[in-house]
């Protein structure tokens, strides 16, 4: 179950509102932390693919361990993996090298419970309340397409508020000048 613009729309949205605050790895390794189960589940056949790790207790679990296990991995790929040194856009939108504890924290629990909640609104086998409540009342809320092309729109919204903000910094800065 690969990391798709539906998994990351909203991501991009909230890095672009939030910024520094928030780390956009962080909430794409947890995403792909959240679907190693349901990925083992249907290798194996299994009937029901959303299971622990896909409850809101089990997504906060996936949490801490990507937060211990993403952050240092994720600042090695910073470090590692750096833009043109003459992009100046690409050099700002990759930022700093560390990601601090509490972005890390935020993108790790934004991205597990976000993953928990549009999950429950299209997988018939979701059990988001586990283990108190077997139940899914979510399940068929917002029309399938509707979901995806929300998490799309928020994608494009994150990457064009970005663009602008980048622009109007760079606009600020040369009119400082």
């Amino acid at each position: 179950m690969p990391i798709t613009p539906f998994h990351l729309g909203p991501g991009l949205a909230v890095k672009a509102v939030v910024g520094a605050r928030f780390s956009l790895m962080l909430f794409a390794f947890s995403q792909a932390m959240m679907d190693i189960e349901p990925t083992v589940r249907s290798l194996r056949g299994d009937a029901m693919v959303h299971g622990a790790t896909h409850t809101y207790l089990g997504a906060t679990a996936v949490a801490v361990v990507s937060i211990v296990l993403g952050r240092p991995i994720c600042q090695l790929l910073l470090r590692s993996v750096r833009p043109d040194p003459h992009s100046a856009f690409l050099n700002w939108i990759f930022g700093d090298t560390s990601i601090s504890w509490r972005a890390a924290a935020a993108g790790a629990f934004v991205g597990t419970y976000s993953h928990v909640l549009l999950d429950s609104l299209m997988h018939a086998d979701m059990r988001p309340l586990a283990p108190w409540s077997q139940h899914n009342s979510l399940l068929g809320a917002v029309p399938l397409g509707s979901l995806h092309v929300a998490c799309v729109a928020s994608g494009v919204f994150g990457v064009l508020l970005m663009m602008l903000l980048y622009v109007a910094g760079r606009y600020r800065t040369h009119r400082q000048h």
